[in-house]
């Protein structure tokens, strides 16, 4: 059997060659796309609830029958300007970008205050913050108000 001999430069350039191509590899698997994985999400997802769109706000009606209609509950808002997730703290409401800052599948899990994206398992709490990765980046957050049963949200 005859064992190539190389210079050090060609074995050094082998080498970094198959250390790239590891790290490649590793990188791609590691992200391997938005579809969910078996992800080891224990959180309920979250009700969803229609959001129109007038100008550059979305309104929701909060009534008795709504999935905010009481403190310390959360809601997936869908509107024609996108997916927003809204938590509420008295007559408080956060409203955040539903885009999971990892890879941008909709996050729709909640439960006591954890917003969790069913794609790779990042957590966020209600006021956008990353808790869990691999998400990085917190969530965008969007300025509300609450009058007359009629929550907007500002783009």
């Amino acid at each position: 059997m005859h064992i190539p001999r190389y210079t050090r430069r060609e074995f050094c350039w082998h080498s970094c060659q198959a250390v790239s191509l590891a790290a490649a590899a590793a990188a791609l698997t590691g992200c391997g796309g938005s579809s969910p994985t078996s992800s080891s999400s224990t959180l309920p997802a979250l009700r969803t609830i229609t959001g129109t769109v007038s100008g550059s706000t979305v309104t929701v009606t909060i009534d008795a029958n709504s999935p905010l209609a009481s403190t310390g509950t959360a809601a997936l808002v869908n509107s024609s300007s996108g997916n927003f997730l809204v938590s509420r703290a008295g007559d408080q409401f956060t409203a955040l970008t539903a885009v999971c800052t990892h890879e941008g599948c909709v996050v729709s899990n909640y439960q006591s205050g954890t917003y969790e994206c069913p794609c790779h398992g990042s957590q966020y709490n209600t006021n956008g913050s990353v808790t869990r990765g691999p998400a990085t980046r917190s969530l965008a957050q969007f300025q509300t108000s609450f009058a007359n049963n009629m929550l907007t949200i500002r783009l």
